[in-house]
């Protein structure tokens, strides 16, 4: 398949995802461009910001009026929603071109699809442009996900992450468990096992069953990827209901089953947070970016009590995907120059700074910038994840991230536009297996035809 007949088939289908997403929910350029909308001096203006509702948004959030505002005179608007509804609504917004947001928070999927269809400002020259920023810091494994063919970025990385095991050592120690450093699943089944009922209603594991491309199936893909299935073949055969893919769903679901958290189909990344940081779980296997949010004392009980361990593996030698949070800027904005400065100033070494001093080191928003490793406060402050956590990312490999070759690059997603719903789809099967409708079996058989309809574009 050559790259001109790829690009027009990957417009084509967003064009249709984005026509779907508006039907369900209807009841200037870089550099030193134009399109701002701060006065005279320079400042003024505002800016609309579309984000999703994870702890370093609402940092952020918390931070912007008396620190970028307050310097700029740029008024920040800012829309923040749960994962899946903001996935929809920035999709919704940016594929069909209303405009409404001068920047949103997308993850390296959306930007190197929208990418290609023409939809993103390049930010490149801005960064370019101020010296402070110092492009060149940015994690090559997280950049290069936001990079355009050309060789400029398209979106800046806010957070980057990739996945570990967080478990409460204190726990461990109490019931004479040792965590390795590189656990097997079966060995973090057998653990989970062991912690049920450790403290009073304790469950011995937290992991995601709400239902989105982006909630369940960035877990479970790894598990997947680790177990020895895949989505497709580099020749675009679907797998879903192969022996690997089926093993690897039926283990996740069975291990939630037994040693899960309640009502675990609606659990996602923010529910499985609140169990593990208020002491109703015993571990956890999620993103990287979670550990700051667990040693902050104003909203966690387990602060110094969590240790860290590598992604739980099966047949590979690692298995953490590779994620990031970053401000893109649609190309309807009207106020380029003005969401370039947050979005600069919002992924500088400035704004962790900030976040440091004014709210706690181990809230740092970090993964995307080697100098973040290298200061005292921060190395102080993460010490048990810190390293784990670029280490992790350093590991993750978007080209190869399990037994055999893929047609795209990803981890825990297929490049392409439709696996955003086909992924939905077969969560959504997937979690009504984890309320007591239905077998992973006709879950994934219905999930296999509906892969083989999305391969047949490519083949």
């Amino acid at each position: 398949m050559t790259r001109t007949k790829k690009n027009w088939r990957i417009g084509a289908t967003a064009g249709a995802i984005a026509t779907v997403l508006i039907t369900t929910a209807c009841s200037g350029a870089g550099g030193g461009g134009g399109g701002g909308s701060a006065g005279a001096d320079g400042k003024g203006g505002s800016i609309n910001v579309l984000m999703v509702n994870n702890p370093q948004m609402v940092d952020i959030q918390q931070l912007t009026a008396d620190t970028f505002t307050k310097d700029t005179g740029i008024k920040v608007n800012f829309t923040v929603l749960p994962e899946n509804e903001l996935r929809d609504k920035v999709t919704q917004d940016v594929a069909s071109q209303a405009g409404q947001y001068d920047l949103a928070t997308v993850g390296a999927y959306e930007t190197q699809l929208w990418e290609k269809n023409g939809w993103l400002h390049e930010l490149s020259s801005y960064a370019d442009a101020d010296s402070s920023y110092d492009k060149a810091d940015l994690l090559k494994p997280v950049a290069d996900s936001l990079t355009g063919d050309d060789g400029k970025l398209y979106a800046l990385p806010f957070y980057g992450e990739s996945s570990f095991l967080m478990y409460r050592k204190d726990l461990f120690k109490q019931k004479n468990l040792t965590m390795p450093e590189h656990p097997t699943w079966d060995q973090v089944a057998d653990l989970a096992a062991k912690l049920d009922g450790a403290e009073p209603g304790m469950k011995g594991i937290c992991l995601r069953g709400l239902p989105g491309w982006g909630e369940m199936f960035a877990p479970l893909t790894t598990v997947v990827n680790t177990f020895g299935g895949t989505w497709f073949t580099k020749d675009w055969q679907a797998q879903v209901n192969s022996p690997e893919f089926t093993q690897a769903v039926t283990f996740y679901t069975d291990l939630i089953k037994k040693h899960g958290e309640p009502g675990a189909a609606q659990a996602g990344f923010t529910e499985c947070l609140n169990a593990l940081s208020q002491g109703k779980v015993a571990m956890w296997y999620d993103a990287t970016s979670a550990a700051g949010s667990l040693e902050d004392p104003a909203s966690s009980k387990v602060v110094g009590k969590i240790g860290y361990a590598y992604a739980p593996v099966e047949k590979t030698d690692y298995s953490g995907w590779l994620w990031s949070w970053n401000w893109a800027m649609p190309k309807t904005t009207k106020h380029a120059d003005d969401a370039a400065k947050f979005a600069l100033w919002a992924t500088s070494k400035q704004y962790e700074q900030t976040v440091g001093e004014k709210l706690g080191w181990a809230r740092v928003p970090n993964g995307k910038r080697a100098s973040t490793y290298e200061i005292p406060e921060y190395k102080k402050a993460s010490g048990d994840f810190g390293q784990l956590t670029l280490e992790s990312i350093e590991h993750a490999n978007p080209d190869n991230p399990g037994l055999q070759p893929r047609p795209t690059k990803g981890i825990q997603y297929v490049t392409i536009p439709e696996f955003a719903d086909l992924g939905t789809k077969v969560s959504q099967s997937i979690s009504g297996v984890l309320a007591g409708k239905g077998s992973v079996k006709d879950a994934l058989d219905s999930g296999q035809s509906a892969a083989e309809d999305v391969a047949k574009n490519y083949q």
